[in-house]
């Protein structure tokens, strides 16, 4: 930012790591080196920018406001934010990203997030990134213009053929998760995703593709904005209730698997269930 020294900048972003690290007691360090190369205000709209912190909101021009375990508004009229650093954090921690991978990130916003992941499979490696809001996607590619090795795709990544990928970073509630991710991952490939099949909210889905199938683990109850471009898929049964989402252990294409009387829950080409892989 114009009258801010680099060094400052840099001080704020090193501090800023340390806390996420802390919160979040990675595992991966190369995740806080991220975090303390990549600035944040380059993937943001112009200031003043609107911070949000357990529901307040708070106005601010300095960037030292923007360097803390906050939400930071793109839009509020479209509800749609960059996102909790420190979730984000845990939720690399949990994919793992490596040098040479190819990852997916499926609601990349203005790319904060997809310039992360791309730092975390340098060198070889690419993202490819999709968001649906043509506005957002435009300024993405322009955010992003350094990083050579991401591509920015301005449409859904819902409902079609993808890439084959190691890693799938979905940051965009969906009823539930599309077969076509599923058909992307590479053998070992890891799928996370925010599954919300009641309005709003619901458990992270963190999906690796065994020799098996599909395993499933729910991890923290999370809130994201519903995946835009996507067409609503329906349970067949009665919505699952906390105790049926805290029982996942895999899911199944129904294409290869039919539903059994281990379903959690149905949906026309996936379903949940509480048996693991290989049972």
């Amino acid at each position: 930012m114009q009258g801010m020294s680099n060094t400052a900048s840099e001080t704020y972003r090193s501090e800023y790591a340390e806390q996420i690290a802390r919160l979040t007691d990675l595992r991966d360090r190369r995740i806080e080196q991220a975090f303390a190369t990549v600035p944040r205000e380059n993937f943001l709209p112009p200031p003043p920018w609107t911070a949000i912190s357990v529901g307040i909101a708070t106005r601010t021009s300095d960037v030292a406001g923007i360097y803390d375990n906050v939400l930071v508004a793109i839009d509020r009229k479209r509800g749609i934010n960059n996102g909790e650093p420190a979730l984000h954090a845990a939720w690399l921690d949990e994919v793992c990203p490596q040098a040479g991978e190819t990852v997916i990130h499926v609601g990349a916003g203005l790319g904060y997030y997809t310039a992360i992941l791309a730092s975390l499979v340098e060198p070889h490696g690419c993202v490819e990134a999709y968001e649906y809001e043509a506005d957002l996607a435009a300024q993405a590619s322009q955010n992003l213009r350094a990083y050579s090795h991401v591509k920015v795709h301005g449409e859904s990544a819902f409902g079609r053929p993808l890439p084959k990928a190691d890693v799938i970073y979905v940051n965009a509630g969906v009823m539930a998760p599309d077969v076509e991710w599923l058909k992307a991952l590479k053998p070992g490939g890891r799928l996370i995703f925010p599954w919300q099949p009641h309005e709003g909210w619901g458990p992270a889905i963190m999906v690796r593709r065994l020799e098996g199938g599909f395993s499933a683990t729910p991890l923290m109850t999370v809130g994201f904005i519903s995946c835009s471009g996507t067409e609503d898929e329906h349970a067949s049964k009665s919505l699952p209730n906390e105790a049926d989402l805290a029982s996942v252990r895999s899911i199944w294409p129904t294409s290869e698997r039919l539903p059994d009387e281990t379903a959690v829950a149905v949906y026309d080409q996936v379903w949940f269930s509480s048996g693991v892989v290989g049972s």
